[in-house]
């Protein structure tokens, strides 16, 4: 496989779901991209579609979630991992700063698996950006206008997201980036339709500490996108691992799958940061129920090796 690293600028506000419209995050899971590039496939044509989910089905294509960068310094996700401080052993404002990290400097990621990342690195992001709350009317069906309340985040300049795409040929390459185009200009996350979520993407080199990581065997690997191992896996990818599960649902986003809007199916799947001993391929699941099509929900793994 080969790699290309992306960084997301985001032209405004976003709005990055957390179950609710008055709250958000400041990233977003690769299902959350992978159901937007299919949103775009079927605006194409359904043979679009198809070829989307063949490529990823049959390990020609993967991605990893969004995560946040500062300049010139991107972040990985903390992992699932017990760390204990070596720095200054038994003080607990380190430890808990340890507890509430979230993402960790590329650059620092080795210090910090060794117990060695100073506390004054584990703040960084704090000028990431900026939440804020928009207040809207929703007058649709309603005999009296009722307002509510949409948490949205902007990003300082210079910020934003960056993903990792791993692909098989230049062909793949190119099919996934022209999609990546098309919900560029739509957004991607919450209330599209009042503009939220519009990107522009460019290609950026891939931190060179991340170097062999994707490719040599190591003791362990970090996931840096949700994932589920298939029922014929799962047993094998416990044994040893370390791991945050998360609830994945929402709404179905097809004028065509129904007469109403319609939920997905809940999918418990392990959060990016989630370590393992033994690798597995995952799954792209079908979340439909009483629709007119199948809905997918990408969760393939994103694998990391790590020394620990």
């Amino acid at each position: 496989m080969k790699y290309q690293a992306y960084r997301i600028e985001f032209q405004g506000l976003v709005h990055l779901g957390k179950h609710s419209l008055d709250d958000t995050a400041c990233s977003f899971r690769a299902d959350t991209l992978f159901s937007a590039l299919c949103i775009e496939a079927v605006r194409r044509s359904s043979e679009t579609l198809a070829t989307l989910v063949s490529f990823v089905r049959e390990e020609k294509l993967r991605f990893t979630d969004a995560f946040p960068y500062m300049g010139d310094r991107y972040y990985l996700p903390k992992p699932y991992f017990h760390i204990e401080n070596k720095l200054k052993p038994g003080d607990s404002s380190i430890k808990k700063a340890y507890k509430n990290m979230l993402y960790i400097p590329v650059d620092q990621y080795d210090i910090f698996l060794q117990g060695m990342l100073s506390a004054e690195q584990t703040g960084l992001l704090e000028n990431l950006g900026h939440k804020s709350m928009k207040t809207s009317v929703s007058i649709r069906g309603l005999d009296e206008p009722m307002p509510y309340r949409v948490s949205t985040y902007r990003f300082n300049e210079g910020n934003g997201l960056y993903l990792i795409l791993a692909y098989e040929d230049q062909s793949v390459r190119d099919f996934t980036e022209d999609l990546l185009s098309g919900v560029a200009l739509e957004g991607i996350g919450g209330k599209r339709s009042s503009g939220f979520g519009r990107f522009e993407f460019f290609n950026a080199a891939l931190p060179k500490e991340l170097g062999s990581r994707f490719s040599n065997k190591y003791p362990h690997y970090v996931t840096l996108s949700s994932a589920l191992p298939a029922d014929e896996e799962m047993e094998n990818a416990l044994d040893g691992a370390s791991y945050q599960v998360v609830r994945r649902s929402g709404f179905v986003a097809s004028d065509h799958y129904a007469p109403q809007q319609m939920r997905k199916k809940d999918l418990y799947v392990f959060s990016a940061g989630s370590c393992f001993k033994n690798r597995f391929q995952g799954v792209i699941a079908d979340v439909s129920a009483y629709g007119n099509h199948p809905v997918y929900r990408y969760a393939k793994p994103f694998f990391m090796g790590v020394d620990v």
